[in-house]
């Protein structure tokens, strides 16, 4: 009986976080030039999804810090993991992050720093 309810509670908790990280495309940017380019983004926690789940961060809002990045997401610093960066060019050139946020706080899929101008 343990067991049953063991699987269960741990069936409930994995469809909520992936729930929580499918993609939201509500189709705003079909027509960006960047689409593509955005779809193709990827971390080493997978791939991003597209700017419609990702938001720019402005300049006060994120920092490098100990060979680390931080970011602030709703008056919290968040430690970028360094997995979760994206070391391609910045195509934007404004800092962007993707959020996912659980039960369990904050936690950064994909992290791609700016310019800091």
């Amino acid at each position: 009986m343990k067991i049953v309810v063991l699987g269960f509670t741990f069936g409930v908790i994995a469809a909520t976080l992936i729930g929580a990280v499918q993609a939201r495309d509500d189709g705003r940017y079909t027509l960006s030039p960047l689409k593509p380019w955005f779809d193709s983004l990827k971390s080493g926690k997978g791939p991003c999804c597209s700017d419609a789940d990702g938001f720019a961060v402005s300049d006060p809002d994120w920092e490098s810090k100990n060979g680390h990045y931080l970011v602030r997401i709703d008056n919290e610093w968040v430690e970028v993991p360094d997995d979760a960066v994206i070391t391609e060019p910045n195509r934007v050139g404004r800092t962007m992050v993707w959020p996912i946020k659980g039960s369990l706080g904050i936690s950064i899929r994909c992290f791609m720093p700016g310019s800091m101008t």
